[in-house]
């Protein structure tokens, strides 16, 4: 009996809690325990949306958590996760007391860069396998632009520092600021500004367009990366170029357009020319033509020149010809005149021996030798009677 009353004292000594009381209590312990706000890095599993709002799991292989995004808060985001997605949720714990039902209630979510990645790649294997990045595809920039648009955040950082380099560089060029989202789910409302400007690029005059956003994370720029945004770029009439993060970032948007320039100011030093360089090639033009008289006249003059001298040598040959000629033809008087058939002609006649060979001397021939005659039509055959020396 004893033990049994001690046993109700001690009872009696326990704090004492109704269901809903313990739920509240161990809310505010959680409440007390974790920060207001805290960062989750995981994949999104089975998300369901229900009237307005996004229930989904979040988990990293070991462990799974329920999840929520409530209707006011899926209104602002600019991303929606899909299943399977590697996302960065902002979120508090939110304790339901009526159930004591524990979950993560989303304050913002962003695809992680592993979900990022994964996406450019899919898009990025789509549109080559349909030709749509193909380099012949790709068109030259306009030389001397005097209209082009420039599609980015209005306004930012970037806007500014395209106007001022554009400003500096060519200010003869018209420039037409069309505001864009730059980050998020947004693809949408700038597919509709490429709409607009495939029907009224012609009146408006422009001649090259610019899409362009500041630095970011590479997750900032997967609005970039999406699909129909590069269908759009490759539809688009007019040459394209992009200047869309820093350097080292590529964008579908990059590889589709028709030239991708590493930041926003390098896209416009890509396009327009700058007039500094342009007056000085001009000034270097104007030159050679105020001296192209003088250089022409000292060429016509040197040709000239050179004709004359030709012309002399010319001369000198012919007169050196001529000489020549006439020399020959004295030679070969000469060798006529001299020649044993012209002596033949005039009555002469050239006696030979047996042998066959001339006969230049009496001596040595003998009455009764035979001896023959060549004259101008034939030969004679004759015999020595005798041999009369000249005295």
């Amino acid at each position: 009996m004893l033990a049994l009353l001690q046993a109700t004292e001690a009872l009696m000594d326990l704090p004492s809690y109704s269901v809903r009381e313990l739920n509240e209590a161990i809310g505010v312990l959680l409440e007390r325990a974790f920060a207001p706000r805290f960062l989750i890095e995981a994949a999104v599993l089975k998300p369901v949306l229900k009237k307005g709002h996004l229930w989904f799991s979040l988990t990293d292989g070991d462990a799974t958590i329920q999840a929520v995004a409530w209707a006011s808060t899926l209104q602002r985001l600019n991303y929606c996760p899909e299943d399977g997605d590697g996302v960065v949720v902002v979120g508090k714990l939110n304790f339901w007391v009526a159930r004591a039902n524990l979950s993560v209630q989303v304050l913002d979510i962003r695809p992680s860069l592993t979900t990022v990645l994964r996406r450019f790649e899919a898009v990025k294997t789509k549109l080559t396998e349909e030709g749509l990045l193909a380099p012949e595809r790709k068109r030259a920039l306009p030389e001397f632009p005097s209209c082009i648009a420039l599609l980015t955040a209005v306004p930012s950082s970037a806007l500014a520092d395209l106007l001022r380099t554009a400003q500096q560089r060519w200010p003869a060029c018209a420039i037409r600021v069309v505001a864009i989202p730059v980050q998020g789910d947004r693809e949408d409302a700038i597919c509709a500004v490429f709409e607009k400007l495939e029907r009224h690029w012609q009146r408006l005059g422009i001649e090259a367009l610019v899409l362009a956003r500041g630095g970011g994370s590479r997750e900032d720029l997967a609005l970039f990366d999406s699909e129909a945004l590069a269908r759009c770029l490759s539809r688009c009439p007019i040459p394209t170029i992009t200047g869309i993060g820093h350097e080292d970032d590529i964008t579908v948007a990059d590889l589709v357009a028709d030239q991708r320039a590493a930041t926003p100011t390098a896209a416009i030093v890509a396009l327009l020319p700058d007039r500094t360089h342009k007056a000085q090639q001009l000034q270097q033009m104007g030159m050679q033509w105020r001296l192209y008289p003088q250089n022409r006249m000292l060429r016509l003059r040197e040709v000239h020149q050179q004709k004359k001298l030709t012309k002399q040598c010319q001369s000198l040959i012919e007169r050196r010809l001529e000489k020549n000629h006439w020399q020959l033809n004295n030679l070969i008087n000469l060798r006529q005149a001299v020649s044993p058939q012209r002596l033949l002609s005039r009555g002469y006649a050239i006696l030979k021996g047996t042998d066959g060979k001339v006969i230049r001397s009496g001596e040595g021939l003998k009455s009764g030798d035979a001896i023959t005659a060549q004259l101008s039509g034939g030969q004679l055959g004759l015999t020595v009677k005798n041999w009369l020396k000249q005295p």
